[in-house]
């Protein structure tokens, strides 16, 4: 067999280092990630009929880019508010309507990339469709971004009610042109729900859960989903007609980092 020169072994052997490196690193990072506690389930496991949008996953959200965290477009829990999401579900079936959710679990890593993407003042490529009236200078005084929030602590979600049989919604293409989220059913971005007066993550104060401009149906929509959710423990957040909070809440004071993604929920939990 021929003997290769031993320069040429010296290359091939630091080309092997150089290549193993990065996948060992790569590898490392993925064991190390924060686990999910034992208390975190996936929703499909415990109602796969409720339908899942996870809009950080996607370019469409007001950042514009899939957020950080959100390996997979899955909406993980606390068991309790997801037990609690379930028997809502039954309910709103029986009616002819179901659950939709747009954001559950968030992790901290995402809400990090939400402040640093509103210190770029720079960047407004999502402005006519998210925050129209509203200045990115505004958006930690008025309340739109905070450093923490109550997603990463595993009870809180943002969901909609749609009329069943559910439509596909329309898919989202980076560049289209943007529609005010305020704007009427049928010209803003087409989502199957039902007409909650504004689109989801809408900055502004129409998204205000009781504002009182928003009058008959889309009024009725926001109750239907205010009364069902209520009646079972959860909490709305005044201000997000989206934004419900299970209580009480098994990790009050815990902010947590873990990946959205099923490798995040040990034991098989994800399918369980």
């Amino acid at each position: 067999m021929t003997r290769l020169p031993r320069l040429a072994r010296a290359l091939i052997t630091a080309l092997t280092a150089l290549l193993t490196v990065p996948l060992a690193s790569a590898t490392a990072r993925a064991s190390t990630e924060p686990k999910a506690p034992a208390d975190f389930v996936a929703l499909r496991a415990v109602d796969p009929t409720i339908i899942q949008e996870i809009r950080y996953f996607t370019p469409h959200n007001f950042v514009g880019e899939r957020i950080d965290g959100y390996e997979q477009p899955m909406c993980i829990l606390t068991r309790p508010a997801a037990q609690a999401l379930h028997t809502a579900q039954v309910e709103l079936l029986r009616e002819g309507y179901s659950l939709k959710v747009y954001d559950c679990y968030r992790p901290q890593r995402a809400v990090d990339h939400f402040v640093r993407w509103a210190k770029d003042l720079d960047d407004q490529r999502m402005k006519g469709e998210f925050y129209p009236d509203v200045d990115k200078t505004r958006l930690f005084a008025d309340g739109y971004i905070a450093e923490k929030s109550g997603h990463s602590r595993g009870s809180t979600m943002d969901l909609t009610i749609v009329r069943l049989p559910a439509r596909p919604t329309h898919p989202y293409v980076p560049g289209q042109p943007l529609v005010p989220c305020y704007a009427p059913k049928m010209e803003r971005f087409p989502d199957n729900s039902v007409d909650m007066g504004t689109g989801f993550d809408c900055f502004d104060t129409l998204s205000h859960t009781l504002d009182p401009r928003v009058q008959g149906e889309q009024h009725a929509n926001r109750m239907l989903l205010k009364s069902t959710l209520e009646s079972l423990g959860f909490v709305n957040l005044a201000e997000e007609w989206w934004h419900y909070t299970y209580k009480p809440e098994p990790h009050p004071d815990t902010y947590f980092d873990f990946p959205v993604s099923a490798k995040s929920l040990a034991n098989g939990r994800s399918t369980d």
